[in-house]
């Protein structure tokens, strides 16, 4: 009963703080920066000051798509941060490039990650097929669900190890930001809370894999 209480509490948390940010981020979207820099030349500036110039900065479909694509060595930003003027497309798009800085300085944490995308991005798409056809076999043929269960360790793993790298990659963000006067005062108060938000999700995010990971520990030992 305990864990299913978890699991409520966990996944309703994941959806109030995925409103929160998009909300926190509509917002800050409105408000303008004073050196009306756009995010893709706020990018830019961020990895030249850091002697990063075989980095691209580039455009991404999608709504916060953003994102750094190690293997390309591309900063992606979605079009509203791409073009915008705002303090929020400040926020993010130094975000990005402060996993492009990780990248370049090999942050521990970044690599433990990259190391694990090739596996995860298979297990990802097969676990929870795994785990069915394991409960359903749980009692004839148990290393099926076991396998399973090991797929899920690693996806929660996965998430943690995301974490620092996130954290990190706002931390570098914030003080080039407030280093080069891009933002100060209240604007710099309203990227930090943007940040903070866009965080907060992968919290929930890694608490919600580990959730469900022990459920399904809880479900093989109530059915040993």
């Amino acid at each position: 009963m305990g864990i299913y209480l978890l699991m409520i509490v966990i996944f309703g948390a994941s959806a109030l703080v995925s409103a929160r940010f998009k909300s926190k981020f509509s917002k800050y979207s409105q408000v303008p920066l004073s050196r009306g820099l756009t995010g893709k030349e706020v990018a830019e500036l961020m990895l030249s000051n850091h002697g990063l110039h075989d980095v691209m900065v580039v455009s991404a479909p999608g709504q916060l798509s953003d994102h750094y694509n190690p293997s390309t060595k591309t900063v992606n930003l979605s079009p509203e941060v791409y073009s915008g003027h705002s303090v929020a497309a400040a926020a993010v798009a130094a975000h990005e490039c402060g996993h492009a800085i990780q990248h370049a300085e090999a942050y521990a944490f970044l690599q433990l990650r990259s190391s694990l995308v090739p596996v995860i991005s298979i297990t990802s798409r097969f676990q929870m097929w795994v785990i069915l056809l394991g409960v359903v076999l749980l009692q004839s043929f148990p290393p099926i669900f076991w396998a399973g269960i090991a797929m899920l360790a690693l996806s929660s793993l996965f998430s943690f190890v995301t974490l620092p790298v996130e954290f990190d990659a706002s931390r570098r963000a914030m003080a080039w930001l407030e280093g080069t006067g891009i933002v100060s005062g209240q604007t710099y108060g309203y990227s930090r809370d943007a940040l903070k938000w866009a965080a907060l999700t992968y919290v929930v995010a890694a608490l919600g894999s580990l959730a469900t990971l022990l459920y399904y520990l809880g479900f093989a030992n109530n059915n040993d």
